[in-house]
């Protein structure tokens, strides 16, 4: 079966647009000894809305946090009420649009708080959410996984089964998807992107492939 990563439905977006070039994973209560581990190399991106709120994600990209309800199946066949963008965690719908999937291009593990900041243009959270990502768990390092994204020529549509809930970063789809489509960056883009990270992160860990 195709594997999934978990990620949030508003972070999903701005990896599939190009405006978001790295993920951080510490590794959830359902992670194998609580720990992240990159398990796979390629893997489709699966939209969450766990724990997902407007107020850790930067005031400019507020609005895709509509944009992803939009793109999800409720169970009345309607997005929750726009009072739920304050919660959005509490939101979970039946259905769940597959539109992208990455190869991780670079692999690191940090300690420091001012390389997280420093990191700040390739994400969409806000620089406080991604210090809390690095702080908690203090002795374990925050991975930090730069992604190449590429767009599915067209979305797919899954279920939203219970296993699929908590927090987890893997997921086996119950559906073939096929990897194909093309990089929402060009090679050029990239490049450039993938060397300042690796400027930034040059006093970090890097993780051997």
């Amino acid at each position: 079966m195709p594997i999934a990563f978990k990620e949030w439905a508003v972070t999903v977006r701005a990896l599939a647009e190009g405006e978001q070039l790295v993920t951080l994973r510490k590794g959830g209560i359902r992670e194998s000894h609580r720990h992240f581990s990159l398990e796979h190399e390629r893997f489709f991106l699966y939209p969450t809305f766990d724990h997902q709120a407007a107020d850790c994600v930067r005031e400019s990209h507020r609005p895709e946090l509509r944009r992803a309800l939009e793109e999800g199946v409720w169970s009345d066949g309607e997005p929750p009420p726009s009072a739920l963008l304050d919660d959005i965690g509490l939101a979970q719908p039946e259905r769940v649009r597959i539109r992208a999937w990455a190869e991780v291009a670079a692999h690191y593990t940090i300690f420091d708080r001012r390389c997280i900041d420093a990191l700040s243009p390739f994400y969409v959270w806000t620089s406080d959410y991604a210090e809390k990502r690095l702080a908690w768990k203090r002795r374990h390092p925050l991975h930090v996984l730069l992604l190449r994204t590429y767009r599915i020529p067209r979305p797919v549509t899954v279920k939203v089964r219970d296993e699929y809930g908590g927090c987890r970063s893997w997921l086996e789809l119950y559906r073939d998807l096929p990897f194909e489509g093309t990089p929402v960056l060009s090679d050029e883009e990239f490049e450039r992107a993938a060397e300042a990270i690796a400027s930034i992160a040059s006093d970090a860990a890097v993780v051997a492939a």
